[in-house]
């Protein structure tokens, strides 16, 4: 008898690999510590209340500072701004301030938020989620911003795909 999970995992991760997500930087505070990071676990979840669900790897340092934070950014970017995602997904709070690196200022509730980000919103933490090797958290968004940027083509998998993350997933 074949396993159905052995069975389908494989066409699963064909499925996926070939689906290119929209991806987004999502930035944190809790206290004096700032964190940011590229995520490609993120959505819609609910239309009437507003919620949006964003995956955040557990091996993250982003994580470590979302576990004590009450409130998330969640950033898109234009393409042309593909260096900016990419640098959010290559290099790892645990050993540079990424926001000495990049512009931004400070918004709702002092989170950071990117000048160069073609629109972004702000929620609250309502609930997390262990979500096996990502913790699932889910947001109520309550403020934010869009530019005529956010029209045009954003950042997406296929963009970010060979970048060596700066933690392994």
């Amino acid at each position: 008898m074949v396993n159905e999970q052995d069975s389908t995992e494989p066409a699963f991760e064909q499925l996926v690999g070939q689906l290119d997500y929209p991806m987004f930087v999502v930035t944190t505070r809790a206290s004096d510590r700032l964190s940011g990071c590229l995520v490609g676990f993120a959505s819609q979840a609910s239309i009437n209340p507003s919620r949006f669900f964003v995956g955040l790897s557990k091996k993250n340092h982003t994580f470590g500072v979302a576990q004590d934070a009450e409130y998330l950014a969640v950033h898109v970017l234009a393409r042309e701004h593909v260096d900016l995602a990419r640098f959010f997904g290559s290099e790892t709070g645990d050993e540079i301030d990424k926001f000495q690196q990049c512009q931004w200022h400070e918004g709702p509730h002092g989170l950071p938020i990117l000048d160069d980000a073609a629109a972004w919103f702000v929620g609250r933490i309502v609930r997390r989620i262990d979500a096996g090797d990502h913790l699932g958290v889910l947001m109520e968004p309550f403020d934010g911003a869009t530019t005529p940027a956010a029209a045009e083509e954003l950042v997406s998998f296929s963009d970010v795909k060979d970048l060596e993350p700066g933690h392994d997933a």
